[in-house]
């Protein structure tokens, strides 16, 4: 990792994990496999901030900790990249297992529990899902009834005003960061 830190992707550790190299990592791994209207890719990074965001907004009142977990959703793509769904399926269950492995370590680091509650989990889902539908909207080239089929039909009131626009990969790492960061202080 540039941090400096080994990362052993068969036994990651807690001890190897750096929120930098996360957000740097994110921050060049770019969504829907970079087929995204604008002049920069759409990020992993900038997707779980979008994410974290929805999370509050369809589910107020979680703690801290339970955002912290929607910004790290996909943190394991800082070193897997980000594939698409039936890549996954195609790859099997030692794709799950290796993601499950990561955000374990992961979560360990950041003082969440390796395993998130299926609740939350499942509410982190509906946001992610969410976000899906805007991305594919907006910048993907997908029609909304289209995006509807894949992705369900969002809540109109958590959709409405949400713009995307995809920024350079060195703001979008800085904003992870502060964000991050801001989560942190108030666990």
């Amino acid at each position: 990792m540039l941090s400096g830190r080994r990362l052993d992707l068969l036994d990651p550790t807690p001890v190897d994990v750096e929120i930098e190299d996360i957000a740097h990592g994110l921050a060049f791994v770019a969504r829907w496999n970079g087929q995204t209207l604008g002049d920069w890719p759409y990020s992993v990074a900038e997707h779980s901030l979008l994410v974290e965001e929805l999370f509050g907004a369809m589910s107020p009142g979680q703690p801290p900790r339970w955002r912290l977990a929607a910004l790290l959703h996909d943190a394991p793509e800082y070193v897997i990249g980000d594939m698409i769904s039936p890549v996954k399926a195609a790859v099997g269950p030692g794709y799950g297992a290796l993601d499950a492995r990561l955000s374990a370590a992961v979560h360990l680091r950041f003082g969440l529990p390796a395993e998130i509650p299926a609740n939350v989990k499942k509410a982190i889902k509906a946001a992610d899902k969410v976000s899906a539908w805007l991305e594919a909207t907006q910048i993907a080239g997908f029609e909304r009834d289209e995006a509807d089929r894949f992705f369900g039909k969002p809540p109109g009131p958590i959709v409405l005003g949400r713009r995307i626009t995809p920024r350079p990969p060195a703001e979008v790492r800085e904003a992870y960061l502060a964000r991050h960061a801001a989560l942190m202080e108030l666990i």
